[in-house]
């Protein structure tokens, strides 16, 4: 017996380890099992649409939908089911390439695939594919995501990345929905960040995957002076330390001298051996898009983006953020036409 170690503390460690062995084996069975059924559902659905496109034929089709549903249900069960059978026609049609679609089968389940099928844009739908993979997200996890338009609002944020400065691009959203700070109309900076610290669980994740909170009011001395960020965070899967401000009213020019000031302090001070250089994000209640723009925000390594404490109805929000994504397109095309005249 090992010196030292007790009869039941070698028992419980054996244990341990056996059942990390046997909880990760049924993860992959699970998976592997997952995965099969998935592209089992994929090749039907492939299979049936070459018959109907061979046959061209509406009437055809139906029925042959139909008949296939009851011959199939009958000796294999409710998987077959006609509505899940258009189902899989659905998908086939709209995950059209068998190598993307393989690593995303063995993370996602069947379910993940069906809460898909109701976007109308491939981009959208693998935006979101990606996203359930890489985060791990349940079937509710997914559905808020996609109701709160978190692919338009990370575009938004990637449109306006101009420099492509690589830490920014599908990192960030613009606008931020901070409407379970429950804050009423009148409110003080002050107010906001302290909802922020009881709702850090629920902010944390509308930041999105990585980010782990560090400090309030971080307290930087410079020509023996006092600075204080108002929240500052570490992002695991991009090494940089985040440094996150929030501003009650519109965005102003100085706000990215400030900003500045800060990530360069951050950058020699609090940056680790093997970490990138630090990022800061704006969060202002008015983002002034333009001016943003002409400041080249991007190239410093700052976000600045909108947040929002209150939403609209689901009709009115949708088509809000459908604007502010073509009008960030637009504004971006525009700019590069009239770089291109000048030169």
């Amino acid at each position: 017996m090992a010196k030292g170690r007790s009869v039941t503390s070698i028992e419980e460690s054996l244990f341990n380890e056996l059942s990390q062995l046997i909880e990760q084996s049924q993860r992959q069975v699970f998976s592997h099992v997952n995965s099969t059924l998935t592209i089992l559902f994929w090749q039907i659905g492939q299979r049936i649409n070459d018959e109907i496109l061979k046959n061209k034929r509406a009437a055809y089709a139906k029925q042959i939908v139909s008949t296939l549903s009851t011959q199939l249900r009958s000796q294999y069960g409710r998987n077959f089911e006609m509505r899940n059978l258009r189902r899989m026609i659905q998908f086939a049609e709209q995950f059209t390439d068998l190598k993307t679609l393989l690593p995303l089968s063995q993370q996602l389940s069947w379910s993940h695939f069906v809460e898909l099928l109701s976007l109308n844009n491939q981009d959208t739908r693998l935006f979101y594919a990606q996203m359930a993979a890489d985060q791990a997200l349940s079937i509710r996890e997914l559905r808020k995501q996609i109701a709160t338009k978190t692919f338009e609002r990370t575009g938004i944020a990637n449109i306006q990345n101009t420099s492509n400065h690589p830490a920014i691009n599908d990192n960030f959203k613009d606008p931020y929905f901070l409407d379970f700070l429950g804050l009423q109309n009148t409110y003080l900076e002050k107010d906001l960040e302290e909802a922020v610290l009881r709702e850090l669980e629920a902010f944390i994740l509308e930041l999105g995957k990585g980010f782990a909170f560090i400090e309030r009011q971080k307290r930087m001395i410079i020509d023996g002076e006092d600075f204080h960020l108002d929240l500052l965070f570490y992002h695991r899967n991009l090494k940089r330390l985040i440094a996150v401000e929030l501003k009650l009213g519109k965005f102003e020019a100085q706000h990215k001298g400030q900003m500045e000031l800060y990530l360069k302090w951050l950058d020699k001070y609090e940056k680790k051996e093997g970490e990138h250089s630090p990022i800061g994000l704006i969060l202002c209640a008015e983002s002034r898009r333009e001016q943003v723009e002409l400041l080249e925000m991007h190239k410093d390594g700052i976000v600045v983006a909108e947040y929002w404490t209150e939403l609209p109805p689901k009709k009115e929000l949708e088509k809000k953020i459908h604007y502010l994504f073509i009008e960030a397109k637009e504004r971006i095309e525009k700019k590069k036409v009239l770089g291109f005249t000048k030169t």
